[in-house]
């Protein structure tokens, strides 16, 4: 068992030169990474008590304990990223990886996610640490253990959630993955000429379509209609919806960085440095001693993808989570 973040060393990321390019890593595993776990589904109402969210478990071998009892075997559960879910390429390795490790897996959706339908005016957004709370008030009452890995978005609100609630968070330890933890830095990367062209539609579509499938005033529809980046997006619905001002307080506000330096409990914190998605990222003078920073070359985003025993690999994101974990796990 780790007696400081000081004793745990990281296994490196290496890559061959072919699979080096950041888009490559980026796009690449969403092609090749292994089918979904066979997950069991929980619907449970969100903090707000107004909209179902979906939990999709991939059990350990454990029997259910007996009444008042938890589950003594741990569990990971995953905060995923901007329209990810159960489904998403890194959800569905990181699953795999943590039952093959003999540890319980779910996936908790955010509000709209996963195939859920919202049922008041809140849908979701990069600073909800609170619904981060309510997800892992849920699991501690269940599980002797709870460990949590955020992804991209999912990893800014629950490094936002490690700092803000300090020793009061309710996860023994965090991983943070490809988080864009300073928003608006990361909003001008994704607004150059590859972020636009490349990753923009993909991820801007989705959230349109899903958008318009609810009511919605008249200027929110003219602006989300007229939006060209998530940006756009972010102002015109993002922002308003969740009481922020404009796109601009919404980033401020929503970011993790400030917070880092708050943190109490054992958070790893990985960045790819050619990670098209991000801005501005941490140095160990913003964050507390409680955080491990790990920054590797080569990655993209949520990629981290090798090529072992002729085919391509995605096991070092979900190994050094695990490797985290397990060590001050003990």
């Amino acid at each position: 068992m780790l007696n400081s973040l000081a004793d745990f060393n990281i296994k490196p990321f290496k890559t061959p030169l072919w699979l080096a390019n950041p888009h490559i890593q980026t796009i690449l595993p969403k092609f090749t990474m292994a089918d979904a776990p066979s997950y069991r589904r929980a619907l449970f109402l969100d903090s707000l008590n107004e909209s179902e969210v979906a939990y999709d478990f991939y059990d350990a071998a454990e029997s259910k304990p007996d009444p008042g009892k938890r589950y003594k075997t741990p569990i990971v559960v995953l905060f995923h990223g901007l329209e990810g879910s159960s489904q998403s390429h890194y959800a569905r390795t990181l699953g795999h990886y943590v039952h093959a490790q003999g540890w319980h897996y779910v996936v908790a959706h955010f509000r709209s996610c996963g195939g859920t339908r919202v049922n008041g005016s809140v849908f979701y957004e990069a600073g909800d640490s609170f619904e981060v709370h309510h997800t892992l008030a849920y699991l501690t009452k269940r599980y002797e253990s709870v460990y949590a890995v955020g992804t991209s978005l999912g990893g800014n609100v629950l490094a936002k959630y490690m700092g803000e609630y300090g020793d009061d968070a309710l996860c023994n330890a965090a991983s943070i993955i490809s988080a864009p933890l300073e928003l608006a830095s990361s909003s001008m990367a994704m607004d150059k000429l590859l972020g636009r062209r490349i990753y923009t539609p993909y991820l801007l579509n989705p959230i349109i379509n899903k958008a318009l499938e609810y009511a919605l005033s008249d200027e929110e529809l003219a602006g989300i209609k007229a939006s060209r980046r998530l940006s756009d997006f972010d102002h015109a619905f993002t922002a308003p919806r969740h009481g922020y001002r404009s796109k601009n307080d919404y980033y401020r506000q929503a970011s993790a960085m400030p917070h880092l330096i708050g943190i109490k409990k054992p958070t790893m914190i990985v960045t790819a440095l050619d990670d098209p998605f991000l801005g501005i990222i941490p140095s160990q003078a913003d964050v507390s001693n409680k955080v491990l920073l790990c920054e590797t070359k080569h990655g993209g985003h949520i990629g981290f993808i090798n090529w072992k025993n002729k085919k391509i690999n995605s096991d070092w994101m979900p190994e050094a989570s695990l490797s985290f974990f397990k060590n001050l796990h003990g």
